[in-house]
């Protein structure tokens, strides 16, 4: 950041400016001709001259010795009120907007009351009770003026709050302290750099004003010089501009130093050379399908009991995810494939306590390695994040932070979860890389995630994953946004961890190449579990038929895409019976007149919710080319 403002002319001249100034102030004694109050009778009000540069005011007192001594009680009281409009406004702010709930109502009432008093009557009370007492009234100025820099701090905080890098951060399992510091407050800088500088014009005003009235610092300030021209315009005006173009000058930097500063934390880094990631001559085989797996889950290192979870609607709690279970053994791959708005990427959030909103469990246990939590206490549910499970989303470029670079983003993880430090955890960013199969992972560790292809930025997700060494990995749609030949190689990267991963998709081909059983999620609930094979080859849930029907795979040349007719229902319009009902071809009276249950698929092992699995064996079957 500090080369790019360096790159801009106006705010390096500004700052050449303030800094000048301020040297200039505290080396006063030593460069400053006179004494602030050394009078010279004979040379009252005159202008420049040889022995007075900038003239002389009354008493014959030098105009550039008072300045240079005025600058360092301006530059000091300044400083005081800005100091403390940020060590409140910016704490406060990125509290409210980062926590939320009852916090930001608490901060919001305090600092609309506290906003709603005139900040000038309470200075000019402060120094009623503390005549003169500048430094007491500056420091109230900073006081009262916090909350408007709080409520800006706690709207970007709200921006960036619901930015996937800053769940990424949470999965990881940062504490709050951290990610705060280190991920939002860098993010919302430009926005404090903006709103400081122009305090700061604003406190340099009041000092001004103080001075200029009389009731500041007894010392020397340039408001009192600015009172002495006013008083004495008609006999000298020339009084007037020393002191007025060092105070208009000095509002000007500031203002066009925050701009700089701004830009330069806004501004991308130059872009270096990258190596290019080979193509990989595998491609995704949709016909592929692994070997089958017995339903039944014995001694599962994750299972999910009942999940329920309810988010509010018009006011009222409405039920999303209704009754979800599913278990995970050591080494496996179970997949979760639905439409969007099934609740797949609901259910992984709740596993990991991330719901958004007025998202809430209202049921629902999770078992982890031998012990069981509570699903609703999402507190129990922070010690399992980054280091025993990890989550991988759909979005990589959003779920890396901007603001640093790929082996800051690793080692703050590596951190987080082991006492690794110094080289052995510069070696371990190195080995996770390679573990990727990322290319030349030096360059790429030094690099920021906008200068990283797709596929590279999903890679460094997936290390980020594991730096943490989990257990359990939730990939949420892991190849989504990338295309077919960056997919087969992200796929190979998964295939080799060797972990147990839950993978959340909608593509029957990635759940082939990697699953060995699958969760078919349909409005809300598990309408079909179990092997994959038998899944795509004796669908027991006309749902899941629909489903590997609409595989663009299947399409016939000059015909439409195959689709399922009609659309999800809305949660609110879930019907008490089978949800799959109104677009199901085989649908009959008693589908709608109750509850579905899980029942046991016949003919294989799995189990399904439909009354009449013999009847989507009889539909037309899927051709699975071995």
């Amino acid at each position: 950041m500090i080369v790019r403002f360096f790159r801009k002319p106006l705010a390096v001249v500004s700052l050449l400016w303030v800094l000048t100034l301020l040297l200039l102030a505290i080396a006063a004694p030593l460069v400053a001709p006179y004494a602030p109050d050394q009078q010279d009778i004979l040379h009252t009000l005159e202008g420049p001259s040889a022995a007075h540069p900038l003239g002389t005011g009354v008493l014959g007192l030098d105009v550039l010795s008072r300045l240079l001594y005025g600058g360092r009680i301006t530059f000091l009281s300044t400083a005081i009120s800005l100091v403390a409009y940020l060590i409140i406004g910016v704490p406060v702010g990125l509290l409210a907007g980062y926590r939320g709930g009852v916090t930001d109502k608490i901060i919001l009432r305090v600092s609309d009351v506290a906003y709603a008093i005139p900040s000038t009557v309470i200075v000019l009370v402060v120094l009623a009770v503390r005549p003169n007492d500048e430094t007491a009234a500056m420091i109230a100025c900073g006081l009262m003026s916090a909350p408007s820099l709080a409520r800006v701090v706690r709207s970007a905080t709200i921006s960036v709050r619901e930015e996937l890098f800053i769940r990424a951060a949470v999965v990881s399992g940062l504490t709050d302290s951290h990610i705060l510091r280190k991920h939002v407050l860098p993010t919302v800088m430009g926005t404090v750099i903006v709103h400081a500088a122009l305090f700061a014009t604003v406190a340099i005003g009041l000092e001004t004003g103080l001075g200029f009235l009389g009731v500041g610092t007894r010392q020397v300030t340039w408001g009192q010089l600015v009172a002495e021209a006013s008083k004495n315009l008609g006999n000298q005006p020339w009084l007037l501009v020393p002191s007025g173009f060092v105070i208009i000058s000095f509002i000007l930097a500031f203002g066009l130093i925050g701009d700089g500063l701004r830009d330069a934390a806004a501004e991308g880094y130059s872009v270096r050379q990258l190596p290019t990631e080979r193509p990989s001559n595998k491609t995704i085989n949709t016909t592929t399908v692994v070997a089958d797996a017995e339903f039944a889950v014995t001694e599962p290192l994750l299972a999910v009991h009942n999940l329920s979870v309810a988010f509010d609607i018009g006011g009222q709690p409405v039920t999303v995810v209704a009754g979800v279970s599913f278990a995970l053994r050591q080494g496996e791959v179970v997949g979760v494939v639905g439409e969007s708005g099934s609740g797949k990427s609901v259910t992984i959030a709740a596993i990991l306590g991330l719901l958004r909103g007025t998202g809430r469990v209202t049921s629902g246990t999770l078992q982890f390695a031998g012990r069981e939590y509570d699903l609703a206490d999402t507190k129990s549910l922070v010690s399992l994040r980054g280091g025993r499970i990890a989550l991988i989303g759909q979005d990589p470029m959003s779920a890396l932070d901007p603001v640093f670079t790929v082996r800051y983003q690793l080692a703050e993880v590596i951190r987080a979860h082991t006492e690794l430090r110094g080289a052995a955890l510069e070696t371990r960013v190195i080995e996770l890389l390679q573990a990727v199969r990322m290319p030349d992972p030096e360059l790429v560790a030094k690099s920021y995630p906008y200068q990283l292809s797709g596929g590279m930025a999903q890679r460094v997700s997936i290390a980020a994953a594991l730096a943490g060494d989990p257990q359990v990995i939730l990939a949420d749609e892991p190849t989504t946004a990338l295309d077919v030949t960056v997919q087969a190689e992200i796929l190979d990267v998964l295939r080799e961890l060797g972990k147990s991963v839950v993978l959340v998709t909608h593509d029957w081909a990635v759940l082939a190449e990697l699953a060995e059983r699958a969760v078919v999620l349909y409005a809300g609930q598990v309408v079909e579990q179990g092997g994959i094979t038998d899944i795509v080859t004796n669908a027991k849930h006309p749902y899941t038929l629909a489903l590997l029907r609409s595989n663009p795979y299947f399409a016939e040349p000059g015909k439409p895409l195959p689709a399922i007719a009609g659309v999800v229902l809305p949660p609110q319009d879930w019907p008490i019976g089978c949800h799959f009902a109104d677009r199901c071809p085989i649908a009959r009276s008693e589908c709608c007149a109750t509850g579905v249950p899980l029942i046991g698929a016949p003919g294989r092992s799995g189990i399904t919710r439909c009354l009449y699995p013999d009847d989507v064996s009889k539909m037309k079957r899927i051709e699975v080319v071995p």
